[in-house]
């Protein structure tokens, strides 16, 4: 099969023929028809993740169960799935709780194991993990939940608790972050997108945002406030620095929520918090890891009854020889959305040898 082939960190990619994987005994191997360029992907370029190389990134996808292991029950060939991107081994008492996004022996393609940059992946405990794609939903818009969207959907429904009418500050309006505004104007929420990118503020307010705030320097707490009179009730950083969570959490109101979703990777491995304001106005502070596929039957409910559009946030498809030029240059992109990718679309002719 082809895939993209990272053999160094922080270092150009590649595609190349690689072997075709072989089923875990309790998983599938699926031909992934779309998956999606995430920021995530781009950490574990930049050396933030340890990985084993060579490697195959890429752990949002879509596609057709193409071959099964002995121990699968519940899933056939030919079916079309996703998968979250942590996926639980299906045995711990996590998994049988439903929380297998926090399984401590979970694996994650793209990062614990070869990724869906690629034509096919091998994914573990099948009869855990996978989530069934109704006909009426296109691989593109099944992959686009896998990480960002579910994300979003578990960090505002089942952490910070989003409920109707509620100010929601989303910082990052980037594919999560766009994520975050759907869910939470689904929900009833009123919500403000903060990001440097006029782009990207435009794309929010398309998917529904009711007030934007540029962030080119001007303080963004006092924005927030200008707006709610009090700060939000509920806190997003969807981008992952110490900026940004710094700004989501002073934006909030006492005893409001913040929900971190953006990685924040540093050298030490911690990071600055502003915990004074958190103690003084008894503020929640709440992690948010994915989401387990038992908890998809109320994201497909939303996007069933047409509340939740994830094919909206798709900017643009490409092939795997245009995402290896793309993935090195995601934190510096001005791209608002999601890219997807697909491993069988040829390549433009000015990449072609």
């Amino acid at each position: 099969m082809r895939a993209m082939i990272m053999t160094r960190t922080n270092a150009p990619l590649e595609v190349r023929d690689v072997p075709d994987p072989v089923p875990p005994a309790a998983g599938v191997v699926v031909e992934v028809r779309a998956t999606g360029l995430c920021g995530s992907d781009w950490h574990a370029w930049a050396g933030h993740e340890e990985l084993t190389l060579p490697h195959v990134p890429g752990h949002e996808l879509a596609g057709v169960i193409s071959a099964i292991g002995p121990d699968v029950q519940n899933w056939s060939v030919g079916d079309r799935v996703t998968v979250p991107f942590v996926c639980g081994c299906g045995a711990c008492d996590w998994c049988r709780s439903g929380n297998a996004q926090v399984c401590p022996n979970q694996q994650q393609p793209g990062f614990t194991h070869w990724g869906s940059f690629a034509e096919h992946v091998a994914l573990h405990a099948a009869d855990t993990n996978l989530v069934a794609i109704p006909d009426d939903v296109s691989f593109e818009a099944a992959a686009a939940l896998g990480c960002r969207f579910a994300t979003a959907y578990r960090a505002l429904t089942a952490r910070a608790k989003v409920q109707p009418a509620e100010w929601v500050t989303v910082v990052g309006a980037g594919g999560v972050g766009l994520s975050a505004v759907m869910i939470a104007k689904a929900l009833g929420a009123q919500v403000i997108a903060v990001d440097r990118n006029t782009r990207a503020l435009e794309s929010a307010q398309r998917l529904g945002a009711d007030h934007v705030v540029l962030a080119d320097g001007r303080d963004v707490p006092d924005e927030v406030r200008a707006i709610t009179g009090e700060g939000s009730q509920v806190s997003i950083d969807a981008v992952g620095s110490e900026q940004t969570c710094a700004a989501a959490i002073m934006s909030l109101r006492p005893r409001g929520r913040h929900a971190q979703i953006g990685l924040l990777p540093t050298e030490s491995g911690l990071s600055q918090v502003p915990m004074a304001r958190a103690i003084a106005w008894e503020l929640d502070i709440l992690g948010s890891h994915g989401m387990a596929a038992v908890d998809y039957p109320g994201m497909l409910g939303l996007i069933a009854s047409g509340a939740l559009r994830p094919q909206d946030l798709i900017e643009r498809v490409v092939g795997l020889e245009e995402a290896v030029l793309l993935l090195p240059e995601m934190q510096r992109s001005a791209t608002s959305g999601m890219t997807m990718i697909d491993p069988k679309r040829a390549a433009p002719e000015r990449l072609r040898s």
